[in-house]
């Protein structure tokens, strides 16, 4: 029996391994995003600033708008007066007009589709990403990021933060570090609110890296009473059967 438990115990923890492994890489600077893609209205929220902020530069090309609207619960009214502003077909893939050549002249890059973001970087990087903009006129675009240093992406959401200073200070290590932020101007939105607004996006996101999760959470409530009514009737029929044994 023990040596059982030891070989167990070893095989948990070789599966364990690849996932640390993936979580690691200077992974242990994010904040947590606390997604609920079971919350609609955030989901409706994220989806509206994505369109809004994104998706003027970044395309979403495996998402189609009326697939969106469809899973997220947004009439086709709202759907095309407020979410659709590169075509007017509901049926077309969530793509951009900007060139590839317009893209690389303004930005040095063209911007990657983030149709798959949230599942190759995670949530807890995409959440902590957009919140660790700062003012640095040493870049190109005069902005700067804690988790992505150098970044060619301007920040787009500066209006509902503000303008920010970073102020970094050396760790016994001889490491750079963030020490705290200074604010230069006022966003329209305090901390909490910015904080909320991209907990939504970045929903959103999860959400767009794969739809599918939310039919597997409607299917998954009637699989589970499934199991339990089957279990049920199972151990009834068990009980029926070794009645007459006992």
């Amino acid at each position: 029996m023990k040596s059982m438990m030891t070989r167990l115990l070893a095989v948990l923890c070789l599966l364990w391994a690849p996932a640390g492994l993936a979580a690691g890489g200077g992974n242990e600077r994010l904040d947590s995003a606390y997604i609920d893609l079971a919350n609609k209205r955030s989901l409706r929220r994220g989806a509206h600033t994505f369109v809004n902020y994104c998706l003027s530069c970044h395309e979403a090309s495996f998402m189609r708008y009326e697939r969106m609207a469809e899973d997220l619960g947004i009439d086709s009214e709202t759907l095309k007066q407020n979410m659709m502003f590169a075509t007017d077909k509901p049926g077309e893939l969530m793509t951009v007009n900007m060139s590839d050549q317009d893209a690389k002249t303004w930005f040095g890059v063209v911007p990657p589709d983030l149709s798959l973001t949230a599942r190759s970087r995670g949530p807890d990087w995409i959440y902590t990403y957009l919140r660790g903009f700062y003012r640095d006129e040493s870049t190109t675009t005069g902005w700067n990021n804690t988790l992505y240093s150098n970044v060619a992406m301007p920040h787009v959401l500066y209006e509902w933060q503000g303008e920010r200073k970073a102020n970094y200070e050396m760790s016994a290590d001889g490491a750079k570090v963030l020490a705290s932020f200074e604010q230069l101007s006022p966003g329209t939105m305090s901390t909490k609110q910015y904080d909320s607004a991209i907990r939504d996006l970045t929903n959103f996101m999860v959400y767009l890296a794969e739809p599918a999760k939310l039919v597997r959470y409607r299917i998954g409530f009637w699989v589970m009473g499934f199991m339990l009514v089957f279990a049920a009737l199972s151990y009834a029929l068990k009980k029926e059967y070794w009645r007459d044994i006992h």
